[in-house]
């Protein structure tokens, strides 16, 4: 069975540094849920199809799924599908490609979701906003616009579900996440728990998204996310001691993303311990492209760039668990 973290952390203090500037607020819709220049998962895959939108997807077409991607040779994709059963949390398959060299039909994994309500009028090579391509395991495309060079008839895309599918229910329950409200990406960040193995992906670890909240909040975010199974879930740690269970170095140095900030533009190091952003972590869908990484796959590997993801036809009812 997968490695089983649902650790709960009592806050704890840790120490600070420097400032940085102010940002302006989303405007907001009536129902609290900030308003979208392209408000349906189509609109925003043709704007970043068009090189219209080429940055993060957070905030982008409210209640419709946003995925993240992985794009391998076909002879991954039997272990592929086996790390993401073992390891549902971080990696909760929605979709894969509908035949092997498909980039326009998807097989939905979504229960009630038929194959055509995942994402019509779809290209995987195009898309997403930005893609990272790696040959033999070494990054050799950062934040290129489309792969459409580099797909090939011997490859299968992978859609996994992603945290960013369920903010604006966090949204409009009154907890915007800190990232949307200073218009900055989700930062992201390598741990050391392991993943359960699965074939050529040996040796990996969850990687995880963090949003503060104030302490007395961070039940409400909890009941929020826990029915999105299918988008990660609930968070899996919280509070200052949760960087050592994680084995986080440093809140202000996240791998992906940007570094963490409170609402008045200081560093999150500097306001530790007042109880208003303590430090709240889900597991992330960067999981498994690190665990793509990690592997060494041989052969050209394509994904997401982080925070730019795939934005779906499907909705977060879809995915919410029923009690």
């Amino acid at each position: 069975m997968a490695p089983s973290l649902q650790v709960t952390i009592d806050p704890t203090t840790v120490p600070s540094s420097t400032t940085e500037p102010t940002f302006t607020k989303s405007t907001e819709s009536s129902n609290g849920i900030p308003s979208s220049p392209y408000p349906t998962g189509l609109s925003a895959r043709l704007a970043a199809r068009n090189n219209t939108h080429t940055s993060s997807t957070s905030g982008l077409a409210p209640t419709y799924l946003q995925a993240n991607l992985l794009i391998l040779p076909s002879r991954y994709a039997s272990d592929f599908r086996l790390l993401c059963a073992r390891n549902p949390v971080p990696c909760p398959l929605l979709a894969e490609s509908a035949a092997v060299g498909d980039w326009s039909g998807l097989k939905s994994w979504i229960e009630g979701v038929e194959d055509g309500g995942v994402a019509a009028e779809f290209d995987v090579r195009r898309d997403a906003p930005r893609y990272m391509v790696y040959r033999d395991g070494k990054l050799i495309k950062f934040e290129c616009p489309d792969v459409t060079e580099e797909w090939t008839e011997d490859h299968v895309a992978f859609l996994i579900g992603c945290s960013y599918s369920f903010e604006s229910a966090l949204t409009s329950g009154g907890l915007a996440p800190r990232h949307t409200v200073m218009n900055r990406n989700v930062p992201m960040y390598r741990t050391t728990v392991p993943l359960c193995p699965a074939g050529v992906f040996t040796g990996s670890t969850y990687v995880v998204s963090m949003r503060p909240y104030p302490r007395h909040l961070i039940e409400s975010a909890r009941t929020i996310t826990r029915p999105y199974t299918a988008t990660h879930g609930e968070p899996i740690a919280w509070g200052w001691s949760a960087l050592r269970t994680l084995g986080i170095s440093s809140i202000d140095s996240p791998e992906w993303g940007d570094a963490p900030l409170s609402l008045d533009g200081r560093k999150l190091s500097e306001v530790e311990g007042d109880e208003e952003n303590v430090p709240v972590f889900w597991a992330c869908g960067v999981t498994p492209q690190e665990a793509v990484m990690r592997a060494g796959l041989e052969g050209v590997v394509m994904g997401h760039a982080p925070g730019h993801m795939v934005v779906l036809d499907a909705r977060d009812w879809d995915v919410v668990k029923k009690k």
